[in-house]
Formats: structure tokens, sequence, C-alpha cells
């Protein structure tokens, strides 16, 4: 289901007029107005504060991805919070979405600086194709939960997650790869702790990534994939 923004909050939610979304307009029309970056900087505590200090922050290279293989395509700034993760904030999970909706649309709607929100990495059905969109030492506005936004990473998949089969062979391949990735470069255990579905995030109200996510084979799969050492 859509990444959605930390900015929503449950108040904004239950104010809303009209009953529940469908999940396929949450994702293509959903839009989040809330606080800048200076707001989450005048909120931050100073101690995740010290790598704004000129000079101190790590450089960084337009374009640069931190996963073999994958294709920058950059969200809006506006979707996201630039930090230096995991100096300033802990990464301990990986957060699985299925965007309710297809590979382009996600990345445009990721694009959008009115939507709000943007997971870090989105995978292709066709061929397990990923785009990283957000760099992962930066905060991506996916959870629905700030916190942990500031301690997880996103992982979007195309498909539906009312749809058995939406989600291929070449999907869950490419996304195991991927998830085993991120927890050798954090130093996280491949088991159901710290990969976790996006309807597992404290305060979440959607259903992602769904009955038909096949758990006990996307585990094996990333348990067989070789450790990467640093």
């Amino acid at each position: 289901m859509r990444a959605v923004s930390e900015r929503e909050t449950p108040g904004r939610r239950a104010g809303r007029k009209g009953g529940p979304v469908g999940r396929r307009a949450l994702l293509i029309g959903g839009a989040a107005v809330g606080l800048g970056a200076l707001g989450y900087a005048a909120r931050d505590d100073v101690s995740h504060l010290w790598w704004r200090v000129p000079g101190v922050n790590r450089p960084r290279t337009e374009g640069e991805v931190d996963h073999p293989g994958a294709e920058w395509v950059p969200a809006s700034p506006a979707n996201w919070r630039r930090a230096d993760r995991p100096y300033d904030y802990t990464i301990d999970r990986v957060v699985i979405h299925v965007i309710q909706g297809g590979y382009d649309v996600a990345l445009k709607v990721f694009q959008d600086p009115a939507h709000g929100a943007a997971a870090h990495y989105v995978v292709r059905t066709a061929d397990g194709h990923v785009a990283q969109t957000v760099r992962e030492l930066d905060v991506a506005y996916h959870a629905g939960n700030r916190a942990y936004n500031e301690r997880s990473i996103g992982i979007e998949h195309e498909g539906f997650v009312e749809r058995p089969g939406t989600i291929t062979d070449a999907t869950y391949r490419a996304s195991a790869e991927l998830a085993a990735g991120i927890c050798d470069r954090y130093g996280l255990p491949r088991d159901r702790k710290h990969i976790v579905g996006h309807a597992e995030v404290p305060g979440a109200d959607h259903t992602d990534p769904g009955p038909h996510w096949d758990w006990d084979r996307y585990l094996r799969m990333v348990r067989a994939v070789p450790v990467r050492k640093a």
C-alpha cells in the first residue's frame, strides 16, 4: 500500500469527511500538508542534529545508490527528510509495502511534492527491477509513524493486496536480495522481528503487504542470499 507521510497525524485522519478512502485512491490521490524541513529541525532532539554542523555531514554523490544494480529515480525532497543514518538514527527495521498499483505510478507519486510520502525502494513485478528513490541515510516518509520512519528502510512492491499472484517470483527474488543487503549493511538478523510488514507498524491503518504475501517463502529467500562482507 502507498507509503504514508509521517506528517499525517491520527487526528487529521479522524477528521476526514466521507469515511474510509480506497487504497487505490490513497496511492494516486493522497496529498499530505504539514511541516517542512524547518519544522522537523525545530522538533528534533539536539543530539540528532550534530551532522548538520557545516563540514560534519558526509559528502554525497548525485545519483549514488546503496543497492548494487538499482536505478536512481529520486523522490521529491518534500517526501523525505535529510539525515545521516545510522549515525543520528539507528536503522533496525526493513518495512515491506505493496503499492496497490503499478511501478510507474509509485515513482510518479513519489516525485510529486504534494504526495507527502515515499519509500526508499520500489520493486517492479515483471522483472524484479529495483529503483531507489531515497538514500538509505535519509528518512523516507513511508511508515506513517515518525519513529519507524527514522529507524527503518521501506521497500515498495508493485502489486495489489487483494489480488493473489500479483507478487511474482521475480519480485520475491529481487526483494530478498535487497532486504538481505540492507540487513548486512546494518548488522540486522534476517528474521521477522527485523523485516516487518507495513501493517505491523504501530498505529498503522494499512493492511499491506496483505494475506497473499508469502512470508515463509520470502524469508527463506532472504536467508539464502550470501552474506555480503563490508
